[in-house]
């Protein structure tokens, strides 16, 4: 391996699109392993508040030591903007943008459109067909599903989700760069919810219907889960930091692909119509102050 390969997969020059609380945490996340990162937005509004996103953990991350670079240097290796053609040369180009189909086929393929011929796309769905969406590309073979854990920073797994056409040499790129971010890459095929979803939301929606049926409280279903059975969080407060609409979304959409095991109880749609959302609109199954 020449020099120029092994510095691509220990900090790939990365593109990301979206900077929600996902895709900021996938750029801090680069960022700490020397990567230069590319972030889009969808206007300059959005791009102000995505570039702030990012340099508020980076600065926390830099107070507690967990980089031994300084937040000029990181903040120099980052630029955000509305223009994807700001993609190109990038190794790695990871779609951030919101779990709708339709939304992140357009967004692939507009990054096909920019990207160099050696570029790695990659989905961070949580729950949509890799094949689905590779659909919408000439190249299908470069595609794949990179699904990050919120939040990005301090978790320990990323899902590689390989579709019938990835090619292996793209996943085995995947995951050196995943261990290369010092988390731990797990390999699934392209399956409706994949491993994490298909399981975590199954916990969780059975967690709401004890809820809704009276069964115990919040905070006693999750401490049974965390006391009894060693998980670090309940499924209601994961619910809750993943977001209730986004756990609404995924829940649907496995509804479609396996059948009644996933009806979203009638409580996750009431929070979710009422703005309860869980951490980011600081009301859920639990309140919150200041995202704690």
């Amino acid at each position: 391996m020449n020099p120029t390969d092994a510095a691509a997969i220990a900090a790939p020059r990365v593109g990301v699109l979206g900077g929600g609380r996902m895709g900021a945490g996938i750029a801090h996340a680069f960022l700490l392993t020397g990567s230069r990162v590319h972030l889009v937005e969808r206007d300059d509004d959005a791009a102000v508040s995505a570039r702030d996103r990012v340099r508020e953990s980076l600065r926390r991350s830099v107070e507690r030591g967990s980089t031994v670079r300084s937040l000029a240097e990181l903040d120099c290796a980052l630029s955000v903007g509305i223009d994807a053609t700001g993609f190109g040369g990038a190794d790695l180009v990871i779609e951030a943008v919101p779990e709708d189909r339709a939304v992140k086929e357009s967004a692939l393929a507009l990054v096909e459109t920019v990207v160099d011929a050696a570029s790695v796309l990659a989905s961070n769905t949580s729950s949509i067909s890799i094949d689905a969406l590779a659909g919408a590309l000439a190249r299908p073979e470069r595609l794949i599903g990179l699904h990050f854990f919120n939040p990005v920073p301090a978790s320990a797994l990323v899902e590689i989700v390989h579709g019938t056409a990835s090619a292996p040499s793209v996943v085995e790129r995947a995951r050196r760069w995943v261990r290369a971010l010092g988390k731990t890459p797990v390999v699934v095929r392209d399956a409706p919810g994949f491993a994490s979803s298909r399981l975590g939301v199954l916990l969780g929606l059975e967690a709401i219907r004890m809820l809704e049926e009276g069964v115990a409280s919040a905070a006693d279903i999750d401490a049974a889960m965390e006391l009894g059975y060693r998980h670090p969080m309940g499924p209601l407060r994961t619910t809750d930091i993943v977001g209730l609409d986004v756990r609404l979304g995924i829940a649907e959409e496995l509804h479609r692909a396996l059948g009644e095991r996933f009806t979203p109880p009638e409580l996750l749609r009431r929070m979710v119509d009422d703005g309860r959302l869980g951490r980011k609109s600081g009301r859920g199954f639990y309140e919150w102050s200041d995202g704690r």
